[in-house]
């Protein structure tokens, strides 16, 4: 493909935290990237829990003065909680034995995600917002072209490699047939935004994420600030289809069965509207391809009880981006580099859904709000949630003996049977 006037070294389908940080990698890199976003930030986001092993990607990027200086609530811990609150496991992740990154933050999306993007376009990266992808074609022997449009006449841009970060939307999987949904991890959140709920006064557990888990349902509390507190039920998608209950009453009789939370919000003022959306764990059957690499949830999307999602997003695109620079310097279209990212990619998404399908069982939660010290096994739990996936063979082994005893807990009680409402 003959390079047009504006060709660009990569173009990224969308800007949230993936595409955002792909571009910032690839300016880095001296690479023209040319980021492609739907919609106009600053706007409103889900996903708002963040991991500690977030923060040294921040940290290579220059973010941390900004990050700090938003204001953002800080995270030392999470805590899972049964509905009545009379048992609950505090995870503090500084207190980890393989973990060495004790803190991360909570940020309301609309003004992290804006300020990511942001940091992009001052980063040398080429930013159009408000425009939409409309096609895409990828010729190997020549090069990429994405059609877009912005209300007008679609645009026609060209570049050497695609980036699709396009989150759930899936741009060039679903072209592709590429979506492998897991069936058995359809889901239903509802979800909303309030005020007035006292925090602790303690300021390394104010900023808790807390999981409160209900017998066929969780909630979760992430405090944003000292003033408001992002809280969401995730539910089976079936159950709520089948059940006469509109989404807000099935929240309002969630929150009864809870006593803990119930209290809280009594005193709680909700600010905007209750949303909803369907999220339903899936992957797709391949990451790369020559000249087309996908990364955050154009890779896969998990269920977000363990908070992976920008984690995740950022980590897979500073993979990818290093393994796109480095085929666009040789002039390759796909590489061995771009092969060890796919297989890294499948790693990372299958080590979360792996804690992801156990959480949902019995056994699972009964272990983990009755941790056992013994070789260290919450310690390695500990790795995982914070976002730890370079812990090698002594987190990897710890994990095999922690879901043995999770099957082993099905059968014969190791620790003691909970009653969960």
């Amino acid at each position: 493909m003959k390079a047009e006037p504006g060709h660009y070294d990569a173009i990224i389908i969308g800007g949230g935290p993936a595409g955002s940080t792909a571009a910032m990698y690839l300016s880095r890199a001296g690479k023209r990237a040319l980021v492609l976003e739907r919609e106009t930030f600053p706007r409103f986001h889900i996903g708002e829990s963040l991991l500690p092993y977030n923060v040294p990607i921040f940290e290579e990027l220059g973010l941390m003065p900004a990050l700090r200086e938003a204001g953002f609530m800080e995270k030392y811990g999470a805590q899972f909680v049964l509905p009545d609150g009379s048992l609950r496991t505090e995870i503090e992740f500084g207190r980890g034995r393989f973990t060495d990154q004790p803190m991360s933050y909570q940020v309301e999306r609309s003004k992290f995600d804006d300020l990511l993007l942001r940091h992009a376009a001052r980063g040398g990266a080429t930013v159009r917002e408000g425009m939409e992808v409309k096609d895409f074609t990828v010729d190997p022997a020549g090069g990429v072209v994405v059609t877009a449009q912005n209300g007008g006449a679609p645009e026609r841009f060209t570049a050497e490699f695609l980036i699709d970060a396009s989150g759930t939307a899936n741009f060039t999987g679903n072209r592709e047939g590429l979506k492998e949904i897991y069936e058995e991890h359809r889901k239903f959140a509802i979800y909303g935004h309030y005020t007035g709920i006292p925090l602790p006064d303690e300021a390394r557990k104010c900023g808790d994420i807390l999981i409160y888990r209900l017998k066929d349902a969780w909630f979760w509390f992430i405090p944003l600030s000292r003033e408001k507190v992002s809280l969401g039920l995730v539910v089976d998608r079936a159950a709520l289809r089948e059940s006469a209950l509109t989404p807000e009453e099935r929240f309002d009789a969630a929150v009864q069965r809870c006593p803990e939370l119930r209290e809280r919000l009594a005193v709680a003022q909700r600010v905007g509207p209750v949303r909803t959306i369907a999220d339903f764990s899936y992957r797709n059957r391949r990451f790369v391809s020559p000249r087309l690499v996908r990364v955050g949830d154009a890779a896969g999307f998990l269920d977000p009880i363990f908070s992976s999602g920008v984690y995740l997003a950022m980590l897979t695109a500073r993979e990818a981006a290093q393994a796109v620079s480095e085929a666009i310097d040789t002039g390759r279209t796909l590489t061995p580099a771009m092969r060890r990212y796919e297989r890294r990619t499948r790693s990372h998404l299958g080590a979360y859904f792996e804690m992801i399908r156990h959480f949902y069982t019995q056994p699972f939660i009964e272990l983990l709000m009755q941790p056992q010290a013994k070789w260290h096994l919450p310690d390695a739990v500990v790795a995982i949630l914070a976002g730890q996936m370079e812990g090698g063979w002594a987190v990897r082994w710890r994990l095999r003996v922690f879901f043995w005893l999770v099957r082993l807990q099905a059968c014969f009680p190791v620790v003691k049977r909970l009653r969960i409402e």
